[in-house]
């Protein structure tokens, strides 16, 4: 067993003024999602226009300066309006054919008296990655001490970008 001593977890919230059902559509649209992410550039999904449910798989590409890569996810919990998560099991540059456990995505919607308490968290699934090559790994990739520095970054700026877009869009 790998004993790891390395951040496993990071998650950030902000407070949107919209209602938890606009948002979590928005973030489970994850064609989408590279309008907000600063490294999703978007996704396949099987069925479009069909909403997220558990089981789903789904194609993700990325892109981290000239680094470009895709990603096999599965979605694991689609309970709108409340709770989304997806699990990124493969991985590569053209297409993701390398079976690896890479991270948990998961995003919680909570009412409150301002909007919708949105939370995104990110889980580092390399847990057979003992934390020496992995953080000489993560500093050649992201530049930072380590993936969670690195995403703690991501999830500020995502979730500032879905709540610009999601305030300013035109309400019915």
């Amino acid at each position: 067993m790998v004993k790891i001593s390395r951040t496993v977890e990071v998650s950030d919230s902000i407070i949107v003024d919209t209602d938890p059902e606009t948002a979590y559509d928005a973030v489970t649209d994850v064609t989408q999602m590279g309008r907000w992410s600063p490294e999703n550039t978007g996704a396949v999904v099987p069925e479009p226009g069909r909403p997220p449910y558990p089981g789903m798989t789904f194609v993700g590409s990325n892109r981290r300066g000239p680094m470009r890569w895709h990603t096999g996810c599965t979605v694991t919990v689609a309970e709108r309006p409340s709770r989304f998560v997806f699990e990124v099991r493969r991985w590569g540059l053209w297409k993701p054919s390398l079976p690896v456990a890479v991270a948990t995505w998961e995003y919680r919607f909570e009412r409150v008296a301002e909007g919708t308490r949105i939370t995104e968290a990110w889980y580092d699934d390399r847990t057979g990655w003992p934390d020496t090559p992995a953080l000489w790994f993560d500093r050649v990739a992201t530049g930072k001490r380590g993936f969670a520095e690195f995403q703690k970054g991501n999830i500020r700026r995502t979730l500032k970008r879905l709540k610009r877009e999601l305030e300013t869009a035109p309400r019915p």
